[in-house]
């Protein structure tokens, strides 16, 4: 009996362990998943945010737009700044006969009527087409802007009328009387475009619609491109037809002919349309008009991109002067920061003096006051109160991997921090700049969004944060990650680390590396960022070592350090991956034998040239969507770090990567889009031809009919898929 009992009792706490046991484990599974692809992709980590917000001009109120989970629909509801609480829902698609759902609006001057966006398509990068409704807010009244889809509609400052893009022709539809009339009549396709840009331009100036009412509404400023000269490039589109068929369109490759663009003038009540002699201008990157409705500002720049002018266009007589020229030894970049305040003198962000700031210039040109100073850099300007003299921008003054928020008056003086808290700090003001919203997120911790006051920057109240994502991820196997700089021929560059959730420093880890390393860029920064982070966090927690470094060439360093790869794209920036995987390779932790690297599109081209020329540093790499030649890429992006192929032919040649595929020793994985309009599949079958002929085995995949991004449906779950089977074959 005693035996007995013995025997029970020692079973009976036998089995009590080993539920603990079991308990405990499945404990530490659920608190520690592993994140997978399908994840990933499927958006299981998505971010809630604030959607197409609009402050209102009495700088009391927002509006946002919602979206219903359940069935879809779309609205826009007006908020309070002081309270946060909806006001009313200035319209919603349910209430709004043949639509299911909005994807945009925008307000009239007057805000008494909203512009919607409906059934939108995408053409290129930034390009769409869409039907587009006027909504009036008084009468409820609904009207369809034209039958077929059209481009870029932008309303008069009137509210009267809308002028919109179709077929690569000007159209000026008439609210009250429901009537279009056609005001350029020789756009065609592959030929003449008015009003809207071609692929180059969207591209690389950024931006679509290129034309602009004035302030009054009497004139319509827009650019007229002639691509007769420009060749053409021609995709297969693969769909699922018995036949393939070609989808051609304009495209400059570097060298090659541009559109010629020129400025017009339309005269709304006569459609009488006047050419405006802009002298020798090789591109128009931008158009703005002035707060005088007869004064038109106008960028243009040279093919090198290195000497800019600003000019101003008088709407009268079309005469035209210049108001500031900037010259620079590499280029001059283009942006929107151009504001012009009540007397017309102007705002101007510049990299004069060796990092990009403001500056502040007379209406007749003279600069006044160069406005923020130090080495630092500006990288968004917000806006100016004239009634508080207040300009207001967002900078990398509280350390190159962080964005703050800031004020100084118009003279330089008096700056004040409204948001600097270390990580990414992003502000949307009210238009009287009584508040803002702000974005703030860091490496670990997504978008949070709060109310602060403007004048001071104190915290009015809490708006939306994702505690929900934070919780979520608290299940999973996440690893921080640690930021440094390390020091790489001369430089201390930017790093950021991520190991695995058990790293033991006694053990050996491989190490992949990721980066971009194009002009301006960067990938080290303190913000929350997307899927990519996911998918490196899921492979810290497979046993790898992810490291990300900023190279020569990247921005956020000042002039120097960003433009030093001027001419040479592809030299320094593949010097300074090779050497910290070489340095990062020494630590004691770090398997030397297993060391990769990947990227898309500069990146791919990066992570090519460093497989080949660091062939005893890199045993594997992946590159997505990689140019292979500079000389296969556009005008424009090109010429501005390069110049053209016949000035610079051994610039385009001695970093070009099918020009040395016998330098292949490691693993490769080279993946392309066959739809990509953008980096063609011609980089990528010129590198497989090369190494084909070198005698290299690698490892490549096509996506049909997939652009530069590479989506749609499954296809990024297979991409990653396969990018990880491959490292964990190969790495």
């Amino acid at each position: 009996m005693k035996d007995l009992t013995h025997s029970y009792l020692f079973m009976r706490k036998y089995n009590i362990l080993i539920i603990l046991l079991v308990g405990f484990l499945t404990f530490n599974q659920a608190q520690t998943k592993q994140i997978t692809v399908e994840e990933i992709y499927k958006g299981v980590f998505q971010t809630e945010g604030m959607q197409v917000l609009r402050s209102l001009k009495n700088g009391k109120q927002y509006t946002i737009l919602n979206r219903d989970r359940t069935d879809g629909s779309t609205r826009i509801d007006k908020y309070d700044y002081k309270t946060l609480e909806i006001v009313e829902t200035i319209v919603s698609s349910t209430d709004l006969e043949g639509i299911e759902s909005f994807s945009s609006y925008e307000f009239t001057e007057d805000e008494s009527k909203l512009l919607l966006a409906t059934e939108v398509e995408s053409i290129f990068r930034r390009s769409t087409l869409g039907v587009f409704y006027v909504y009036d807010l008084a009468s409820k009244n609904l009207t369809q802007i034209s039958k077929t889809k059209i481009q870029e509609p932008s309303i008069s400052p009137d509210g009267k009328q809308v002028a919109y893009v179709v077929a690569n022709n000007i159209h000026l539809f008439d609210i009250a009387s429901k009537t279009s009339k056609q005001l350029t009549s020789d756009g065609a396709k592959n030929t003449i475009i008015n009003g809207v840009t071609d692929w180059v331009y969207e591209e690389e100036f950024a931006f679509v619609k290129a034309y602009e009412w004035n302030s009054d509404g009497s004139k319509i400023a827009f650019l007229r491109f002639d691509e007769t000269n420009v060749p053409e490039f021609s995709m297969d589109v693969y769909g699922s037809e018995l036949y393939q068929k070609p989808h051609v369109f304009k495209y400059p490759k570097a060298g090659e002919e541009n559109a010629k663009v020129t400025l017009h003038m339309i005269d709304v009540k006569s459609g009488d349309i006047s050419k405006v002699d802009l002298g020798e201008a090789y591109y128009i990157p931008r158009i703005k008009w002035m707060n005088n409705p007869n004064k038109l500002s106008v960028q243009t720049i040279n093919r090198h991109q290195n000497h800019l002018k600003l000019h101003t266009v008088n709407a009268k007589n079309n005469s035209v002067e210049v108001l500031l020229e900037e010259t620079d030894k590499a280029y001059v970049d283009v942006t929107d920061n151009l504001t012009f305040l009540a007397d017309d003198s102007f705002i101007w962000t510049s990299e004069e003096d060796g990092y990009n700031h403001i500056y502040l210039y007379s209406e007749e040109g003279p600069l006044m006051n160069q406005i923020t100073k130090g080495e630092w850099e500006v990288t968004n300007y917000y806006g100016y109160d004239q009634n508080e003299d207040r300009i207001y921008y967002q900078s990398s003054e509280n350390g190159s991997i962080n964005r703050g928020i800031y004020s100084i008056s118009s003279s330089g003086k008096q700056k004040k921090e409204l948001a600097t808290k270390a990580g990414t700090n992003s502000a949307d003001f009210s238009s009287d700049f009584t508040y803002f919203i702000n974005t703030y997120s860091s490496a670990t911790t997504p978008n949070i969004f709060t109310l602060h006051n403007a004048l001071n920057g104190k915290k009015v109240k809490d708006i939306l944060n994702n505690n929900g994502l934070s919780t979520k991820l608290k299940e999973y196997e996440m690893s921080p990650k640690e930021f440094s700089t390390i020091a790489i021929n001369g430089n201390d560059l930017n790093m950021y680390v991520i190991k695995p959730k058990d790293f033991d420093p006694s053990k050996k880890y491989p190490l992949f590396m990721y980066q971009y390393s194009g002009p301006g860029s960067q990938n080290v920064s303190n913000r929350w960022n997307g899927a990519n982070d996911y998918w490196h966090q899921m492979l810290a927690s497979e046993g790898y070592i992810v490291a990300c470094v900023d190279g020569r060439g990247t921005g956020l360093k000042g002039r120097e350090f960003k433009k030093i790869t001027q001419k040479e794209l592809g030299k320094f920036e593949v010097e300074d991956q090779i050497a910290a995987a070489k340095k990062l390779s020494e630590l004691p932790y770090i398997d030397e034998k297993r060391t990769g690297i990947w990227g898309w599109s500069y990146g791919g081209f990066m992570s090519t040239n460093c497989l080949l020329k660091g062939n005893d540093v890199f045993e594997t790499a992946i590159a997505v969507a990689p140019v292979t030649s500079w000389r296969f890429y556009d005008t424009i992006y090109t010429e501005r770090y390069m110049q053209t192929p016949q000035e610079n032919a051994s610039g385009y040649d001695n970093n070009s990567p099918f020009n040395y595929p016998e330098l292949l020793e490691g693993k490769y994985l080279l993946i392309h889009g066959s739809g990509d309009d953008n980096v063609h599949v011609q980089n990528s079958m010129r590198m497989i031809e090369a190494l084909i002929q070198a005698n290299k085995q690698f490892d490549w995949a096509i996506y049909p009919d997939r652009n530069h991004g590479i989506y749609g449906g499954n296809t990024r779950i297979q991409l990653y898929n396969k990018m990880t089977n491959f490292l964990k074959t190969n790495l």
